[in-house]
């Protein structure tokens, strides 16, 4: 399989395409392509059995791609747990070379890099890293941009996309911060977030590819 291909499974598995339809409009978003390109794979996906498509809802991963998904995302998120814990990057740049590595990683190397990691269970994103052999059902979240003012949250878990992380760095705006929803702009303007330390202003883009707990 052709690593486009698999960054097309992972994007559908942490969009929550494991349990749901997730729409070609978030799947053009989460890649940065275009619509026409994100139908041509969509076919190619369901005629190799590894996803489910219905016209004007979506897709969703059938068992065999979840189990690609799954073995694809544990790969790449113990690699970006060894690099932000033991080679000190951000978690905004390991991105792109924990992408590189999980398609040379084998499942020897797998298991050796988990065994020294003592097993983590959650990537610096807040995503979960299954057990060998397990699918990932990541716990079910509504994002930033479904909550109403006046509610308190907590970042539990970002898209692992470059350029989001990049913007939320920019911000400051870290996993397990809590901040509470201070004002939200019409059409899909900017959300206002605020805690004891600051005030930020969040994207609606990226106020949907957020994943919160609210308190």
């Amino acid at each position: 399989m052709t690593p486009n291909r698999e960054d097309y499974l992972k994007l559908i598995l942490e969009l929550g395409g494991d349990k749901e339809k997730v729409s070609n409009k978030k799947i053009v978003a989460g890649l940065s392509i275009s619509g026409a390109s994100v139908s041509e794979m969509i076919n190619k996906l369901v005629k190799e059995g590894l996803v489910e498509h219905s016209p004007y809802q979506g897709v969703q991963l059938t068992p065999a791609g979840l189990e690609k998904a799954s073995t694809l995302v544990r790969k790449h998120r113990l690699w970006e747990v060894f690099l932000v814990d033991h080679l000190g990057y951000s978690w905004n740049e390991v991105h792109d070379e924990a992408e590189v590595l999980e398609h040379v990683t084998s499942s020897q190397l797998e298991e050796k890099l988990d065994n020294y990691l003592n097993h983590p269970t959650f990537c610096p994103h807040g995503g979960m890293i299954p057990q060998q052999d397990q699918t990932v059902h990541e716990k079910d979240r509504q994002t930033l941009a479904n909550y109403s003012e006046g509610t308190t949250v907590r970042i539990a878990r970002v898209l692992d996309e470059k350029e989001l992380l990049d913007y939320l760095m920019d911000l400051g705006v870290k996993i397990h911060e809590e901040f509470t929803i201070t004002n939200i702009a019409a059409y899909e303007g900017p959300i206002i977030l605020q805690n004891d330390q600051k005030e930020v202003s969040i994207s609606y883009k990226a106020a949907s590819t957020i994943f919160v707990d609210s308190l």
